[in-house]
Parts: structure tokens; sequence; C-alpha cells
């Protein structure tokens, strides 16, 4: 495994985020995390699965599919 581990700032600086940010999927226990002693720290799949899961595809409409009603 060759996962690397960020702390919460290099989580928050990553995402372009406070730290408050990260700590609160932490504590909602909306992201994986592990805990080194007293040190909280995030993998970086956590950090990839987290946005991937979040990702909003664009809508593609055909032309003509949507029309202007007046």
């Amino acid at each position: 495994m060759t996962d690397r581990y960020l702390s919460v700032d290099q989580v928050a600086e990553l995402l372009g985020t406070t730290a408050r940010f990260p700590r609160r999927l932490i504590e909602e226990r909306r992201i994986r995390y592990v805990k080194v002693g007293r040190h909280v720290r995030i993998p970086e799949s956590a950090i990839e699965e987290f946005v991937q899961a979040r990702t909003v595809e664009p809508i593609r409409v055909r032309r003509g599919a949507l029309r202007r009603v007046a």
C-alpha cells in the first residue's frame, strides 16, 4: 500500500478550503481517516473517492431538444 496520509491542513489546501471543512467531514464520518496517536490523517485515496463520488457530470442535450416558449 503506497497511500500517502495527509494532515487536515494538507487536505484543506488540496481541496481549496479552510481546515474547518475536512474537520467537519471527519466529525460527520463522511470521509475515511486514520488516527495515529492523537493525530488524524486522511489517505489520499479517501480524498479521491470523496471528490469522485460528488462530481456532477454535465447534461448533454441534443440541439433542438429544448425549445423556447414565447
